[in-house]
């Protein structure tokens, strides 16, 4: 479905000092057919995502007006995000590319889009996200890891449960499946032993699982201390989850072309249900939100498509188009050109490859008021226009702009701030901890 404006929203809903004008006063980057009312839209009305967004999408800039020292703050910090992609990139092609997208997994792909298109087809996103059929048996073990944050009056523990994850598509069974590290799910989760409390997910990024830098990343100690548990988990084919010979955590997600892809965004959404269901069921836990810096940011998108038990979503500096993203990656974006062009194909053909799994292909299950996006305005890994397009899509929600990069978020303290202030509005937060006064 696309972005469009419901009645009575605001077009503004930007909560940071930051002023983006082309977000505060232009129209959606894709707006509703023409005489077409939002609530009027299904799938067989309108042009899909894919292709309805403009071909140079990735090339497109994204303009803001900034104070002069947000400026230099900002032009400094993504200069660092540049170096970082450059080197993501090379590895990317040296070690990825040549496993998932040489011209037979292409045309496996191609094969498998027929099947995905189905799935697409009608709107309903649970045809790809599926439930979990049953509880599955999570275990639970002390947590005696000496980098983990020890919550006073509270427990750390290890979360692992056998994934009940069978691919969708019947090309990538036996390929997927073969993973075995992979199929075995993790997280680690600080309760309090007074609980239980409302639940924050914390999604890492890609490649980026360690536990230091996400527990400062997320400022978990923080909304512990606020009165939040807090529940970390490790996306397919990251630590614990890599696959045999990977040599780099995250590997295997991107290195067995686009159905795999589409195939761990389906994992990641289906293990972290389990996690929610084991949550209500054995814990007593009745409120859950989600959160997810980059890659994370996608996959906590992709939950707000397919679970409407979330109390809320905030995906932070999220990845949303893939196939646009690599072609700003260089060299793996000269090379994908290369490879579609052989092939006869383009941005859109690439885009609509991964469409499955991608937020902007489906629907929230839970209210904007209930949505919130964190983007930092220098961010040259995932650019600021993805963060505006899943803004756009989710009817123009709550966004907060910071100006620092994607890997240097200045200004932190008060988009925590803000976030909290959000989770009070909502009343996942009490009033005092996060409130406006």
């Amino acid at each position: 479905m696309r972005g469009c404006y419901a009645a009575g929203v605001p077009r503004s809903s930007v909560v940071s000092r930051i002023a983006h004008d082309v977000m505060e006063h232009s129209p959606s980057l894709m707006p509703p057919p023409p005489g077409a009312a939002c609530e009027e839209l299904d799938a067989a009305d309108k042009t899909p995502w894919w292709r309805a967004l403009s071909a140079d999408f990735s090339r497109r800039p994204e303009p803001f007006q900034l104070a002069l020292g947000d400026a230099l703050s900002v032009r400094a910090s993504a200069a660092s995000d540049v170096l970082v992609r450059t080197a993501a990139a090379s590895l990317l092609a040296s070690l990825a590319m040549p496993l998932g997208y040489h011209p037979w997994r292409l045309r496996q792909a191609l094969k498998d889009l027929e099947f995905y298109r189905e799935l697409i087809h009608g709107g309903d996103a649970s045809r790809f996200f599926r439930a979990p059929e049953r509880p599955a048996q999570v275990h639970s073990r002390r947590s005696r890891s000496v980098p983990d944050f020890r919550p006073v009056g509270g427990a750390r523990e290890i979360l692992t449960f056998d994934s009940p994850f069978m691919p969708t598509v019947a090309s990538q069974h036996s390929d997927y499946l073969r993973h075995r590290r992979n199929r075995q799910a993790h997280a680690r989760y600080f309760r309090h032993e007074d609980g239980p409390r409302p639940t924050l997910i914390a999604i890492h990024g890609f490649s980026a699982d360690l536990y230091l830098v996400n527990e400062w990343l997320f400022a978990l100690p923080w909304f512990f201390h606020m009165g939040c548990d807090v529940l970390l988990f490790t996306l397919p084919f990251h630590g614990p989850r890599r696959m045999n010979g990977s040599l780099f955590s995250g590997h295997g997600y991107f290195a067995g072309g686009p159905s795999r892809i589409n195939e761990a965004v389906a994992q990641s959404v289906l293990d972290l249900r389990v996690l929610i269901d084991w949550l209500e069921r054995e814990r007593g836990v009745t409120q859950v939100g989600v959160t997810g810096v980059s890659l994370g940011g996608f996959t906590a998108a992709a939950l707000a498509c397919a679970e409407p038990r979330l109390q809320f979503a905030i995906p932070n500096v999220p990845v949303v188009s893939l196939g646009d993203l690599v072609m700003e990656w260089e060299p793996i974006g000269s090379i994908v050109r290369t490879a579609m062009k052989a092939m006869k194909r383009n941005v859109e053909d690439l885009r609509e490859l991964l469409a499955v799994s991608c937020p902007l292909t489906w629907k929230p299950a839970i209210p904007r008021e209930r949505l919130m996006i964190v983007a930092g305005v220098g961010d040259r890994l995932a650019p600021p226009k993805h963060s505006r397009i899943l803004w756009d899509h989710w009817g123009r929600c709550r966004i907060h702009w910071f100006p620092g990069s994607h890997l240097l978020h200045l200004d932190r303290g008060a988009y925590l701030k803000e976030t909290a202030r959000f989770l009070a509005d909502i009343g996942f937060l009490p009033r005092a901890s996060g409130g406006r006064s």
